[in-house]
């Protein structure tokens, strides 16, 4: 008798996975969730075999880099001089959350909205705590896990500042020139706002007490359809931004031939 078929993934096992909060302190996780969404949305991968991950935007101003060989190690973004957009940089420690980081990266993907961005409304919408001192102001999360802070120098020149600890002290920090377009930073502190939590496997949850971890179980063709949306959600947004600024066939109907013109040979 032939066995009566139930369905895909009827012989997968089972993974223990982990629903970590707050999401700043739950770890650097899988680096794929940015350079795969990054290749799909057209970046070209300049990475030399076993060197570090290097990442390089379509026009060529963009460029981002993972190193975890070096110390302290970690992120690095470095947009180029463009037209009215001065060079920047943005820096970010290998313990930064790639869910976080993913904010700054996917938006970089992203057309920028026509509203003025403001980097403190996604922070008050989930009720960080502000202060400010002088030039300086700061939002810390409500668990006090998270902070983002800016400051003025003498020279009116900004910097943001923002990273995560535990009790054992910080996890990881982030720091943002003051050329950093300001729709970037806003999108990377909607990112470390979000409560939502993130997702890990075992053996991947940090060691601290002030993380909250929820035991889930995943099946492997789950968690590939996870991340493949994500990839293919990059793939359609570069397809119709592409065919956008793709130019239109001509539909205008050429001139016919004069009568008497030469004829096509057969």
């Amino acid at each position: 008798m032939k066995k009566q078929w139930t369905g895909w993934g009827q012989h997968e096992q089972a993974e223990q996975h982990y629903l970590v909060e707050p999401r700043a302190l739950a770890g650097g996780g899988d680096i794929r969730h940015i350079s795969e969404f990054l290749r799909a949305s057209g970046w070209r991968d300049t990475s030399e075999k076993g060197g570090p991950l290097l990442l390089q935007s379509p026009d060529r101003t963009v460029r981002i880099a993972y190193n975890p060989h070096v110390q302290p190690g970690g992120w690095t973004v470095h947009g180029l001089a463009a037209g009215d957009q001065a060079e920047w940089w943005a820096t970010l420690g290998r313990q930064t959350p790639v869910e976080i980081l993913a904010g700054l990266t996917d938006a970089l993907t992203q057309p920028r909205s026509a509203h003025a961005p403001n980097v403190w409304a996604p922070l008050e919408e989930h009720q960080w705590r502000a202060q400010s001192e002088g030039r300086h102001y700061t939002a810390t999360s409500p668990d006090g896990s998270a902070w983002l802070h800016f400051r003025q120098d003498g020279s009116g020149n900004a910097v943001w500042w923002s990273g995560a600890k535990d009790q054992q002290g910080s996890a990881w920090t982030a720091q943002f020139t003051s050329t950093t377009p300001m729709h970037l930073v806003q999108a990377f502190s909607a990112a470390l706002a979000s409560p939502e939590p993130v997702m890990r496997p075992r053996g991947r949850l940090p060691h601290s007490a002030k993380i909250r971890a929820t035991s889930v179980s995943v099946l492997p063709s789950e968690l590939r359809a996870w991340q493949q949306a994500r990839i293919t959600a990059a793939r359609a947004a570069t397809w119709a931004r592409n065919s956008v600024r793709r130019p239109r066939p001509r539909t205008t109907v050429p001139p016919h031939a004069p009568a008497g013109g030469a004829r096509a040979r057969r």
